[in-house]
């Protein structure tokens, strides 16, 4: 969501405009008569005013070339911050890893914590996807195991509100694949869905088929 003052795409594909470059020419054109004068100070004037007139010449034709050149760069980090602010959301909590790696047992709460996180806006980015599987990877939990996990995140970020999306019922199914459920299994967490609640009897039939977390 923009902001007041907040400078929009447009702005910042308009970034470095002509003003700018109008600055550093005329700023380089100045350079340069400055110092033709500076050399050859002419006779409108005694030498020595020539030669002040002239410095104060390249001096002006430098604030000209850096005035451009700052707004340049100005708006060049503003480009980058614009560019860094509009990514795609972080999945990894980090107080969360450093409670993992204080307590080596609970790889399975954060895999599950960083599964939930991917799953609550109903839709898996493939930057999301490489990003849990590079962790899956450095946690060293096997596939099957990791799958179950991401089952079990799928089903909570879908009863958060009561309903299973057909999107959220379409990442559990992908999960439950992946995990290598049987069919009865699969039709059990099905029928626990339907209502979108998960009480306690499909609560303990879902810690028999994936395991408790």
């Amino acid at each position: 969501m923009m902001t007041e003052g907040e400078p929009t795409e447009d702005d910042l594909a308009d970034g470095k405009d002509v003003n700018d470059w109008l600055e550093m020419f005329w700023g380089s054109l100045l350079i340069v008569i400055g110092l033709n004068q500076l050399m050859h100070p002419g006779s409108l004037f005694s030498e020595v005013t020539m030669q002040w007139l002239a410095s104060g010449v390249i001096a002006l034709g430098f604030a000209w070339v850096g005035h451009g050149l700052k707004d340049m760069a100005v708006k060049e980090v503003q480009a980058s911050l614009g560019q860094t602010t509009s990514s795609s959301k972080r999945i990894v909590d980090y107080g969360l890893i450093r409670d993992v790696l204080l307590h080596p047992d609970q790889y399975g709460k954060f895999l599950l914590e960083a599964y939930h996180r991917a799953y609550e806006d109903g839709v898996l980015t493939q930057d999301e996807h490489d990003e849990l599987t590079a962790l899956t990877t450095a946690l060293e939990i096997p596939p099957r195991q990791a799958a179950r996990i991401a089952t079990r995140a799928a089903i909570n970020a879908a009863v958060d509100d009561g309903k299973v999306t057909a999107a959220e019922m379409a990442l559990i199914e992908g999960a439950m694949q992946s995990a290598n459920l049987t069919d009865e299994d699969c039709n059990k967490i099905r029928l626990a869905l339907e209502d979108g609640i998960i009480d306690d009897d499909e609560k303990k039939m879902l810690d028999e088929i994936l395991g408790k977390v």
